[in-house]
């Protein structure tokens, strides 16, 4: 894993009364067991990755509850696992990275909506929505209201978030719809406290089994015709109004009173700490909290409900609604409640704020202040614009002190098994020209940057192949499709190789073997190397322990299959050039094969610091740059882009080139020297062996070589 979570797996066994610290999931997957979860299942992605990590590694302590938890293959997969709800009295939850991960898992979604759940059904969501979003800037309202499923968007406070997994649950089961839970970046890693209870030992469990299916069989639980026309009735009749009713009841949402009754705001749960900040900035909020602004927030922001919505406003000369993101679902919602009640409470929203993005605190003050000038001029709201006016001010005096800063995209960590690939591309690429190189998500993504600058669309995880299956028929050259082998598993093997099989297709796949689904936190996959080989392979890769991937290919009828050491970059070349010039018909498929270098270093760090404690011999590979052989033309960095590879000033005062240097950092993968032998560059990078708790007999021949040394000079 990409870190282990042994503190938090102990904080998962606190009791009653004791105080949990942590993060916001981490309180996420404690409130779970406290909810007396029976199954927990998912796919991994920022920001909600930690869920399912903790729980896994947590696997005999949830052996003892009698959870069972399954990391699955896809989010789709995730989804299904909640069909367990729909026939017995079992609570379950799921987790993925929303948008993308709710698309995956529409189909399975939508038939468990019409269906509905007995147990309660909890699906908890990474909202990766703005500017430090990775995804498709999409929010999962829209799904929510398609489906009628409900969707909680908690306070970001770690006692509001716990509490509300255990309400989630007692809504689902009240209304029959599975729940939909959205956390976002700054929710999931936001610190803090609860007050936590005793875990519930789930009634149905791995220790507490069914004794079949249920004695009498119910057609209308299946979401098949005609079942699921009197399912969508019942949708709208019956369940709609029993959510309402719960979370009325209950006080799902808050309202936080303020002295200026005149004027109120309607927030989004999630963004509740921003919007105190900012009144805070405005002087009309203190340290604690407490504002002068009514505040309504909604910790369900669907469905809402139209009684506690008429009553906020009533009394109101207006109301603002601060929703991130487009449409403005909301805000639409509220102006049909107001009319419908047949209230004169102005409403705005997007028309005095910004339609996409980000609802930042200095968002927020300029909206509510263009709001207040408008409907409360008597609140004095000018430390606001005293504030806006001195970030500006620090703004230009940075840009007038460092200037224009250079962008900083991000990039492949050092000794990164794929970058090799891409300088190999990048090689032949000077020969045959630029192909079309359908990218994927994951960490090869990054090769869309500079210095490769390779990458002509990016529509899914594992949809490149498919995505380069309409380009091939169209271009003189051969389509290449690149994807990791978390890809390959997710959705790659069935909708690209499978696809391009069936239709005889002629394009390249390059599958990233390093051995986990990296760019989620390093989890394992199904071709991942056993525990035994990786410690086994100490000093190597351990990824060639396992041929998984290259016997579901051949297995599938790939024909042209080949895999190649990722740092060889000339075999890599070589091999590519072949898959693009062959005369050879049918899909080509190249397994680079080479360990993720962070498991890799994670795996090794500690080996490493036994053997140095112990006395043992240790040998570090360092690679460096000759000065005086250096050309200063740099070739070597463009075909690299390592970050430990870089320039320095020329020491000869009678050249004024600089000259490249391998800084501390270097992991010896080699692949600065592999790409000057490639591209037939300057000889001028070495390899040399830093060894630690040398033999005597090592000690004499170096004491030796450095007498020799002393006498030459």
């Amino acid at each position: 894993m990409e870190r282990q979570f042994t503190k938090e797996i102990e904080s998962l066994r606190l009791g009653e009364g004791e105080v949990f610290h942590g993060e916001g999931i981490l309180a996420v997957t404690k409130a779970l067991l406290q909810s007396g979860v029976s199954y927990v299942g998912g796919y991994q992605g920022a920001p909600v990755s930690h869920l399912l990590d903790v729980m896994v590694q947590a696997r005999d302590y949830m052996d003892e509850l009698g959870v069972h938890v399954e990391a699955c293959t896809s989010e789709a997969s995730a989804a299904a696992m909640l069909g367990a709800s729909i026939n017995y009295p079992a609570r379950g939850a799921v987790t993925w990275k929303s948008v993308v991960g709710t698309n995956v898992a529409a189909d399975a979604l939508s038939y468990l909506a019409s269906a509905g759940v007995m147990g309660g059904a909890l699906i908890v969501l990474g909202e990766d929505y703005g500017e430090g979003g990775v995804i498709a800037q999409e929010r999962s309202h829209a799904f929510a209201m398609k489906s009628l499923m409900w969707l909680l968007d908690p306070r970001p406070n770690l006692a509001t978030i716990a509490d509300m997994v255990e309400r989630g649950f007692e809504l689902s089961e009240a209304s029959s719809t599975p729940v939909m839970m959205e956390l976002r970046i700054r929710a999931c890693h936001v610190r803090g406290s609860f007050v936590a209870r005793d875990n519930v030992a789930p009634k149905v469990s791995t220790r507490h089994r069914l004794d079949g299916p249920p004695k009498e069989f119910i057609y209308d639980r299946l979401a098949h015709p005609p079942a699921i026309f009197r399912q969508e009735k019942l949708k709208s009749e019956v369940r709609l109004p029993a959510a309402r009713r719960f979370i009325a009841e209950r006080r799902l949402n808050e309202v936080f009173d303020g002295p200026e009754a005149s004027v109120g705001l309607v927030v989004q749960g999630g963004l509740y700490n921003n919007l105190v900040r900012a009144l805070r900035l405005l002087g009309l909020a203190d340290d604690f909290g407490r504002c002068r602004v009514p505040i309504y927030v909604l910790n369900v922001v669907y469905p809402l409900v139209p009684e506690e919505v008429a009553a906020f406003s009533r009394d109101k000369q207006a109301i603002l609604v601060l929703e991130e993101g487009q449409p403005e679902f909301l805000e639409q919602e509220i102006a049909a409640i107001l009319r419908r009640a047949e209230l004169q409470t102005r409403l705005h929203g997007k028309d005095l704020l910004q339609m996409a993005g980000d609802y930042t605190a200095e968002l927020m003050v300029r909206g509510i202040a263009r709001f207040l000038e408008r409907h409360a001029p008597q609140l004095d709201s000018s430390s606001g614009a005293s504030w806006l006016r001195s970030i500006q001010a620090t703004k230009e005096k940075a840009v007038a002190l460092l200037g224009a800063l250079p962008q900083r995209p991000p990039t492949f960590c050092v000794g990164c098994p794929e970058r090799p690939v891409f300088s190999a591309m990048k090689l032949v690429a000077r020969d045959i020209g630029r192909p079309h190189v359908a990218m994927d998500v994951g960490c090869h993504a990054f090769a869309s940057f500079e210095p490769f600058s390779q990458g002509n669309t990016l529509l899914g995880y594992g949809m490149s192949l498919a995505s380069a299956a309409g380009v091939t028929p169209m271009q003189e050259k051969r389509a290449v499709a690149v994807m990791g082998d978390g890809g390959f598993w997710h959705n790659g093997l069935l909708s690209g190789v499978a696809s391009s099989l069936m239709n005889k297709g002629d394009g390249v796949l390059i599958v990233m073997k390093n051995g986990y689904a990296s760019a989620t936190g390093t989890q394992e996959l199904i071709s991942s190397p056993p525990e035994e080989a990786r410690a086994a392979a100490a000093g190597t890769s351990a990824v060639h322990a396992d041929r998984t991937i290259e016997s579901t290919l051949a297995g599938m009828g790939v024909k042209w299959l080949r895999t190649v050491n990722n740092y060889d970059v000339g075999a890599m070349a070589t091999t590519y050039r072949e898959a693009m010039t062959t005369g050879a018909r049918g899909l080509k498929v190249i397994v680079a094969e080479g360990e993720c270098q962070l498991e890799r270093q994670r795996r090794l760090k500690p080996l490493v610091s036994r053997d140095l404690s112990e006395g043992r011999r240790v040998v570090r590979v360092k690679y460096g740059v000759d000065e005086d052989t250096c050309t200063g033309d740099h070739s070597c960095i463009r075909l690299s882009g390592c970050p430990t590879l870089t320039v320095k000033d020329n020491p000869d005062p009678l050249r004024r080139d600089p000259v490249a240097t391998v800084i501390e950092g270097c992991v010896g993968c080699g692949l600065c020297g592999e790409n000057a032998h490639a591209a037939v560059l300057c000889p001028s990078f070495y390899r040399a062996e830093v060894v630690r708790n040398p033999t005597a007999l090592e000690k004499t021949l170096s004491t030796l070589r450095s007498a020799m040394q002393k006498i030459f000079q």
